[in-house]
């Protein structure tokens, strides 16, 4: 029977979810994985936490650096959240010989390079699983399913607060606003809904996708980051009559430039499989130069999903110890050089154009005129009858063209006397 002793960090909805199934399942982990988890120091500032799941006074601490010091626990699991505290105690875990849990996005993000470093360093394991995705196992995917293959693109749906969004604004034709009202009244979205709706959660998975999916350090900044607050209930009506639902795609695409990473909202054809991904869903699209196409879809969030990745890692902790650390491969992986991130205005792409213009004679000219002066040609085109002098909605599909010469020629379309309003660009995926 192996043994693991385990100091849990944050009893938030995850730390709350993992100790409790810790304790309910502790015979069973045993019977069916043979591994015996045992839970002995637990620390949150709040100390009503300790009350509430009636933790014994000698294994509760506020001290999260008295449980890292503890010389009988072998592995952290780290789930204080945010970056300043949870990467100070990370990095001292591993400094006194611990392995390392966690399911925090950001910090793995924006300090890949030191945690990961020391962690090859020190020869101890970090498992990140419940990172991306939730419950759904992308990372030991790629870790050891996916080995044969060179990933050459990743399409995913990677945060559902958004994804929520959009379906009720695709569904139930509602407002951005009242799409989110909606999200935050069940709990798929914060009080402050910025990490979530303006893509910044989403960008913070991709950046580690990224890193193991291709094989070299990222910067996190280095990523482009879109979010959908701007989306508005025309353009997916019109997305809609287009042929396309709107979804908020992490995209990363390698290619001998450079790889491809950005976040945003995306026009795929209903017929694609990520546009059938609905509600607080999410799914990752991986392509291998062998394998082909194949897709991961789950929960990717909540106290239940996460809890399992989290308790999938501790047990490949447990198969793992005390012999070799076969997890420095990936780790050294995602540590080769520098990965060069091509800048967003240089990528390829068709384009949904929204203006809102004053109906009357020679408005498509002048905008067609300017378009076709960047060498971005029209697709398909939409405006809606109206009376004259009227503001209108005009939409144009383009066929492929760069992203900067889109910007450039947008810039100076929004000057024109007969646009009224902000423009919206959205880019195509997807065929």
């Amino acid at each position: 029977m192996r043994k693991l002793n385990i100091g849990l960090l944050g009893l938030g909805q995850i730390g709350t979810g993992v100790y409790s199934v810790l304790r309910a399942k502790h015979k069973l982990y045993q019977k069916e994985l043979g591994v015996s988890f045992d839970l002995v120091k637990v620390a949150d500032v709040r100390k009503e936490r300790q009350r509430a799941l009636r933790i014994p006074a000698g294994v509760f601490t506020t001290d999260a650096f008295e449980v890292i010091r503890d010389p009988k626990i072998d592995v952290i699991i780290e789930l204080i959240g945010g970056t300043r505290v949870a990467r100070k105690v990370v990095l001292e875990a591993l400094r006194h010989g611990k392995h390392v849990v966690t399911a925090n996005k950001a910090l793995l993000a924006e300090f890949g390079d030191e945690v990961f470093g020391l962690a090859v360093r020190r020869r101890r394991m970090i498992a990140f699983e419940a990172s991306v995705g939730g419950g759904i196992p992308v990372i030991k995917a790629l870790r050891e399913g996916l080995v044969a293959n060179r990933i050459e693109s990743i399409h995913s749906i990677i945060n559902g607060t958004s994804n929520y969004i959009l379906t009720r604004m695709t569904q139930d034709g509602l407002d951005f606003q009242v799409a989110l009202k909606q999200a935050q009244a069940k709990g798929y979205a914060e009080a402050d809904p910025t990490l979530d709706v303006e893509g910044i959660d989403a960008a913070h998975k991709l950046a580690i996708l990224v890193r193991f999916a291709f094989g070299g350090k990222v910067r996190f900044k280095d990523i482009h980051c879109e979010g959908i607050s701007e989306i508005r209930s025309e353009d997916i009506a019109f997305a809609e009559e287009f042929g396309y639902r709107i979804k908020l795609l992490a995209i990363a695409k390698a290619s001998a430039a450079g790889i491809e990473a950005r976040v945003q909202p995306t026009l795929l054809p209903k017929a694609h499989i990520l546009a059938n991904v609905n509600e607080a869903f999410n799914a990752v699209l991986l392509r291998g130069d062998e394998v082909g196409d194949v897709l991961f879809y789950g929960r990717g969030a909540g106290q239940r999903p996460t809890t399992s990745a989290i308790i999938s890692d501790l047990t490949d902790i447990a198969k793992r110890m005390p012999g070799r650390l076969e997890d420095e491969m990936i780790l050294l992986r995602g540590l080769r050089a520098r990965l060069k991130v091509k800048n967003i205005s240089s990528i390829l792409s068709r384009y949904y154009l929204r203006f809102h213009v004053i109906d009357r004679p020679g408005v498509l000219a002048k905008i067609s005129r300017v378009l076709g002066a960047h060498s971005i040609s029209i697709s398909d085109c939409v405006q809606k009858e109206t009376s004259a002098g009227k503001i209108v909605p005009l939409i144009l599909l383009t066929h492929h063209a760069h992203e900067r010469d889109v910007r450039d020629a947008i810039r100076l379309i929004a000057r024109l006397d007969v646009i009224r309003g902000k423009s919206q660009v959205i880019r195509i995926e997807g065929n």
